[in-house]
């Protein structure tokens, strides 16, 4: 589990961070610094794996305050000026993403802090019926889902992350859509794309490159069409 801080003197963007990093199960927010000197007396005391950091601040500006810091934790600049990006790669900043920004920008800056031990996902069947369903515990947005694999729809890579889609909702998953590959049975789930599987039993069409699972669209890869070919010419 990756910990961060956010510092940041206004109270929204603390509310957007923390909205999309609860998404992702691998980081955990230990502390809201709304300036920099509440931020330097928390690091005195404590450590953490990265920090978000903006720039504009009364006081003490973000930079300026990084510079303070002897051991600084790996640091994402949240900002709305671009022109101090060149003076924040000067300080190693990990990332500098300009406000607003999107949860596809924040995950790919979260990403290059990357967790080398994300947590793996538990595999154990449930017997108890005719059918022993198989079931996996996967932990999304900081809670361990238990899915049944009979309401998986299908997976979408993301990054260093995967969206699993089922009948009701959708969970973001701290592995990669290759792990689900070889994990998953290859009689019930089909790669068709670099970036989807699909379960089988839950298509509703293929039609030209597009394979209809309920009311999502899927596309298939040109490397892949093979494969669904032989669905309906086997």
């Amino acid at each position: 589990m990756l910990k961060y801080i956010i510092i940041d003197d206004e109270p929204l963007a603390h509310e957007i961070i923390e909205e999309f990093c609860s998404m992702l199960p691998h980081i955990q927010l230990e502390k809201n610094c709304y300036n920099a000197m509440e931020a330097m007396q928390y690091l005195n005391e404590n450590t953490v794996d990265f920090m978000f950091l903006d720039i504009n601040m009364p006081k003490l500006r973000g930079l300026d305050f990084l510079k303070t810091l002897s051991y600084p934790p790996k640091t994402i600049v949240t900002t709305a000026y671009k022109e101090h990006a060149l003076e924040g790669f000067e300080l190693n900043v990990v990332d500098y993403i300009l406000k607003p920004f999107s949860f596809d920008r924040l995950v790919k800056a979260v990403n290059k802090i990357s967790d080398k031990q994300p947590t793996k996902t538990i595999i154990k069947e449930v017997s108890g019926s005719k059918d022993h369903s198989t079931r996996i515990f996967v932990k999304g947005d900081k809670k361990h889902h238990q899915i049944d694999l009979n309401d998986l729809m299908f997976i979408e890579a993301f990054g260093n992350y995967t969206k699993l889609f089922l009948k009701d909702e959708m969970i973001v998953v701290h592995e990669k859509i290759s792990h689900y590959e070889e994990m998953l049975n290859p009689t019930q789930f089909l790669r068709v794309h670099k970036s989807f599987i699909v379960a089988i039993n839950k298509i509703k069409l293929i039609e030209g490159n597009r394979i209809r699972i309920d009311d999502h669209k899927i596309p298939i890869g040109q490397t892949y069409k093979s494969k669904i070919n032989k669905l309906y010419n086997s």
